[in-house]
């Protein structure tokens, strides 16, 4: 089922956002697990991809149907007013929701682009863009076979972040973090450092950041780049999931990812 990879990632990363731990060594689904902002509008991109529609009309159409998702303070304003436009967000939040964009189109071009408009009718912040950017170029590389040398370069020569470091060179002073420049390299490291798909989730919530994001982030590209989510995993998380979150998933898939 497309897009289950970020939204793994979302969901066991969930209750160590404000929980935060140091370690790869954690129970996966602890009481209090759920799905979280980060599914919700990745799913709200889908849907917008699926459609030809408005990116702020849906994420304020899925925003209002899941009230209670963990939205930050300028999203929360944004998504209940809506005669207020663009607010110039350098925050994650862009990054975390763009993984859909990469699976729907065939050049670079067309999904750096797309991530530019998913990303701008709130962040539209340069590093707000950025991260969308990166994020969306990373699993699109990996959904085409680039190895993680050629993804390393690729997103230091376009972005300039620094990937060079290690998840243990990270972890010891890293702090909670929602910028797009303070998260996205860290979460995209624990992608390129990692083994399998469930080894980058971990690395990224062991940073002790805002972890369900970042989480997701590095989930999303594991399973472009390892081909997939481990079955009992993926199996788990669609059961969390509500009946119609999940029908806009099968139909992405559906449309993006086998046809």
């Amino acid at each position: 089922m497309g897009m289950i990879g970020a939204i793994a990632g979302d969901i066991l990363g969930s209750t160590f956002e404000f929980n935060r731990i140091k370690t790869t060594d954690f129970p996966l689904f602890p009481e209090g697990s759920r799905f979280t902002d980060d599914s919700v509008l990745t799913v709200a991109t889908a849907f917008t991809l699926l459609t030809d529609g408005d990116y702020a009309a849906n994420y304020r159409l899925f925003g209002r149907l899941y009230p209670v998702a963990g939205y930050g303070r300028n999203f929360r304003r944004w998504l209940e007013d809506g005669t207020i436009g663009p607010y110039d967000s350098w925050g994650n939040g862009s990054a975390m929701r763009v993984s859909p964009v990469a699976w729907a189109f065939a050049t670079e071009t067309e999904v750096l682009a797309a991530a530019e408009l998913s990303a701008q009718v709130t962040h539209n912040h340069p590093e707000g863009i950025k991260g969308a950017q990166a994020v969306a170029l990373a699993i699109f590389m990996a959904r085409n076979q680039a190895g993680k040398a050629a993804i390393r370069e690729a997103l230091t020569s376009r972005f300039g972040y620094n990937l060079t470091r290690t998840a243990d060179e990270i972890r010891p002073g890293y702090q909670f973090d929602v910028s797009c420049q303070g998260s996205v390299p860290e979460a995209l490291i624990c992608f390129l450092e990692s083994s399998d798909w469930l080894a980058a989730v971990r690395l990224a919530v062991s940073l002790g950041g805002d972890a369900d994001t970042m989480a997701c982030i590095a989930g999303a590209v594991a399973e472009a780049f390892y081909g997939g989510v481990p079955e009992d995993i993926a199996r788990t998380v669609v059961q969390m999931l509500p009946e119609h979150l999940t029908e806009v998933l099968t139909d992405f898939d559906q449309t993006y990812r086998q046809g």
